[in-house]
């Protein structure tokens, strides 16, 4: 609005420029009618989000214990394996997924299977519960940052989801992408990726019976905090290549940018199998804390190659593992 010096002086607009006193009161009441409803929304939301993860927290799934697939290694206590997470979209601390994990609506849940494929999907999360029959198998799982867990896992091979949509010649690689509703995942905001979280395998790594999609542990569906409805777990690799909350499966031709060798690639390398004869720039990987076990001070164990999932060596021969980290 154009100001006008008024006859006294002042660098007010003139009385017929001014809003009427019962327009401007009126607007105050509306704004102030928007704001008190939006809190309500928010809080509506919010309960009816509680009230959903509440029904969902600790349901049943029922799975066939695949023992040829599993290590007889002692469990990590459901309460460290829900309580200590990194899934950033939730907080950067380890107890913040588990605290603020509430957020996230699992049902509606779409996947969508595309790319390099002769029968592209989208499939709901009951249809992907159906898909083959669901299996348990107890794996170990290593984080970059130098600790372990060992979990059993509710799902089945990755491979009958990818044969369900025939990959074509062309397909070399799969690209996993995660949800990124900011709404939903108040660690969005800390900006430390670039989201969607994405991570990728070569294909033959995708098609590997370890490699698992995974609806559930310890024989309940999987807690939000820990990557529900759906999620990858990939046993030999660092847990970071192991994304969560997953709404898109893709073929590629080419190799993927995936989310931390996008940011830091001298420090994350695509492939990211565990390697104790490959250190982090910043700390050394030859041993491991298993969580669970007498606190913080229990003695280190050594780390494995492959994170002992000697069965896919096979993957890897002639590539040089020091480079190809």
């Amino acid at each position: 609005m154009l100001f006008k010096r008024n006859p006294n002086g002042l660098d007010l607009p003139y009385p017929s420029e001014i809003t009427p006193q019962e327009i401007y009161t009126g607007r105050r009441e509306f704004i102030t009618r928007m704001a008190a409803t939006a809190a309500v929304g928010s809080g509506v939301w919010e309960m009816a989000n509680r009230e959903a993860f509440a029904q969902t927290a600790g349901q049943k799934l029922a799975a066939r214990a695949n023992v040829a697939l599993s290590t007889d290694e002692k469990q990590t206590p459901f309460k460290d394996a829900a309580g200590y997470n990194n899934f950033y979209e939730f907080g950067l601390d380890k107890s913040d997924p588990a605290e603020n994990a509430h957020t996230l609506r699992t049902r509606p849940w779409t996947v969508r299977i595309e790319g390099e494929v002769k029968k592209p999907l989208t499939l709901d999360i009951d249809s992907l519960l159906k898909l083959a029959p669901l299996e348990e198998r107890v794996y170990r799982l290593r984080c970059v940052e130098g600790w372990s867990m060992v979990i059993p896992w509710v799902g089945y091979s990755l491979s009958n989801l990818l044969k369900q949509v025939e990959p074509t010649g062309n397909a070399k690689f799969v690209e996993f992408t995660t949800l990124a509703d900011p709404k939903q995942m108040p660690g969005l905001r800390s900006g430390v990726l670039d989201w969607p979280y994405v991570e990728g395998l070569r294909i033959d790594e995708a098609m590997h019976p370890l490699t698992m999609l995974t609806m559930g542990m310890y024989g309940q569906v999987l807690p939000n905090q820990n990557g529900a409805p759906v999620r990858l777990v990939v046993p030999w690799k660092y847990g970071f290549k192991s994304a969560k909350s997953l709404v898109r499966i893709r073929l590629l031709s080419r190799q993927p940018k995936t989310a931390w060798n996008d940011m830091a690639p001298r420090e994350y390398g695509f492939f990211s199998n565990v390697n104790p004869n490959v250190d982090h720039p910043r700390w050394s990987q030859a041993s491991e804390r298993r969580i669970g076990e007498s606190g913080l001070f229990a003695p280190k164990r050594k780390t494995l190659m492959f994170n002992g999932y000697d069965q896919v060596s096979s993957l890897y021969t002639g590539l040089d593992l020091k480079r190809y980290f």
